[in-house]
């Protein structure tokens, strides 16, 4: 039997609420939804696995220290809890611990090296099995895009569920042009 896997990705408060350093518009409004799919998917015996930023104070991912991003996500922080409304039933994996640029839940790259690292989520899935996996949370045209490409590069097959993502949209078209990303890659997008 295939097992499958829910993937959130970075449902964070930095991200999903409104007060937070890095706010996703209407990032808090996937949330729901999201909980309806995590409900059905431990429901039905699925893997639920969340993601998280997870910065040091001082990382070159930070505009303040070289890079393009406020600073968001510091570990033991509000701002990098996951959001209080929703249903955690599953373990997480923190990426950028190091300083390094997090986008995707597989691997973390460092942003002056270039060089990418894996996280331990591949290792996760495929000790249980997992050949589907359904991706969701903030934000479309960074965290999610980045995963689901690495997810379909890796061999699995990925669905990205669209009412269950919202974009960052730094230039006007950057989600429309991640959702074109993720469907080169290999990724479905419902």
């Amino acid at each position: 039997m295939t097992a499958n896997a829910l993937l959130v990705v970075d449902v964070q408060n930095d991200f999903a609420d409104p007060e937070g350093s890095l706010y996703v518009r209407d990032g808090e409004s996937v949330v729901p939804f999201i909980n309806e799919l995590i409900d059905a998917a431990t429901a039905a015996g699925d893997f639920v696995v969340y993601s998280q930023d997870w910065h040091p104070e001082s990382t070159p991912h930070f505009a303040k220290d070289g890079g393009i991003w406020p600073v968001h996500c510091v570990a033991g922080t509000w701002g990098a809890e996951l959001h209080p409304g929703l249903v955690v039933s599953g373990p997480t994996v923190r990426k950028g611990e190091g300083g390094e640029d997090g986008y995707s839940a597989f691997t973390v790259r460092d942003p002056e090296t270039e060089r990418e690292t894996p996280t331990e989520l591949t290792a996760m899935l495929r000790e249980r099995d997992v050949e589907r996996v359904r991706v969701v949370g903030l934000a479309t045209d960074y965290c999610v895009a980045a995963t689901a490409v690495d997810a379909a590069g890796a061999g699995f097959t990925t669905t990205v569920l669209a009412d269950g993502i919202r974009g960052v949209d730094l230039r006007p078209g950057d989600s429309a042009r991640a959702v074109a990303r993720m469907i080169e890659a290999g990724a479905t997008v419902e």
